[in-house]
């Protein structure tokens, strides 16, 4: 029933998982503002290393907008001042001081489509996720890639993680170092590196790193020959 009932635009806008968020008995800023953040110094295993702030380190569950971030979607929006859209990778906010705002949706307003860019149309991609059981979680980490190698060089690609913000991470460091650069495992190594080098992660979930790192590695070494050849 559920699968039945769901829609795109739910999926992007289903509000966090954190177990401080859904407990009403603990402090959650994003449930009360000003109440404080249980997760800081409670458990924070699963939370995020990206763009956190002192407000809130919860993190984005959905997998499909990763993918749509990595592919370059838009979110169209129709509201009292007309139709607009926005890239998914900027449709959810960064905690900052006002983690109650999960996106950027004006009062009113509604998602009536997302729209897959042309360009993206046939460039090889995968997504690929780590979770605590086979079925039925969320990502601990997750990635989507979407690379395009002619004569052995990247000339297209788009990186988005999951699992490690408050919102889809579009990974514009990794990206921009591997446009132009050889489809091989030490400019993805680096390119990687570049990115998650801005990771700040908490007591117990510095693991994410590594494993955001592992799993995009082996997403972009699988691609680059299969791109290369198609």
């Amino acid at each position: 029933q559920l699968r039945n009932a769901a829609t795109t635009g739910g999926n992007l806008l289903q509000r966090t998982r954190c177990p401080y968020f859904q407990d009403l008995d603990k402090p959650c800023n994003k449930r009360e503002p000003g109440s404080g953040c249980g997760a800081r110094d409670g458990v924070h295993r699963d939370h995020a290393v990206l763009g956190h702030s002192a407000q809130c380190i919860a993190t984005h569950p959905s997998d499909m907008a990763v993918a749509l971030a990595a592919l370059d979607a838009q979110v169209e929006l129709y509201g009292p001042e007309g139709t607009r859209r926005l890239p998914v990778a900027d449709f959810h906010r960064l905690p900052g001081e006002h983690p109650e705002r999960d996106t950027w949706i004006r009062p009113g307003e509604l998602i009536t489509a997302v729209l897959l860019p042309a360009a993206t149309a046939g460039v090889p991609s995968a997504y690929r996720k780590a979770r605590d059981r086979a079925s039925y979680a969320f990502a601990l980490a997750s990635v989507a890639v979407a690379l395009r190698v002619t004569d052995g060089i990247v000339d297209q690609v788009g990186v988005a993680f999951g699992g490690l913000a408050h919102r889809p991470w579009r990974a514009r460091h990794t990206e921009l170092a591997l446009l132009g650069a050889p489809a091989a495992p030490d400019a993805f190594e680096g390119a990687v590196a570049l990115e998650l080098a801005h990771a700040e992660p908490l007591r117990d979930n510095a693991y994410k790193v590594s494993l955001a790192r592992n799993l995009a590695l082996d997403v972009l070494n699988r691609l680059a020959p299969a791109t290369a050849t198609a």
